[in-house]
């Protein structure tokens, strides 16, 4: 089965949203222009993801010096009905988890 040429086969599984929050939560001091180059979205995209993050209480922003350092709060209920039984550290946990475990291991 192809994908529909009006669709461009372009879908991914994963929201900007939810990139940008994995992003955050794997380097909490990343700079949001670092985060759009990683993601391949526009930093002032990122910026509304964060603030999207930061108003459904998602994210805490803390000034420290010249940076911001971002916390997520993993606690919360996923946003989609059939989702909200599991709280978003779910997610981070299974991501993260599987980045970790893909960097390279030293011999002994």
């Amino acid at each position: 089965m192809s994908a529909s040429p009006a669709r461009g086969g372009t879908w991914t599984f994963l929201t900007n949203h939810a990139r940008v929050l994995l992003c955050l939560a794997g380097d909490p001091e990343a700079r949001l222009r670092d985060v759009a180059a990683a993601i391949g979205i526009t930093e002032r995209a990122v910026q509304l993801i964060v603030a999207d993050l930061e108003s459904a209480g998602y994210l805490t922003r803390t000034r420290v010096g010249r940076r911001n350092r971002y916390a997520v709060d993993a606690t919360l209920a996923l946003r989609h009905p059939h989702e909200a039984g599991h709280p978003v550290g779910d997610l981070l946990n299974t991501f993260l988890h599987c980045e970790n475990a893909q960097e390279p291991r030293t011999a002994p």
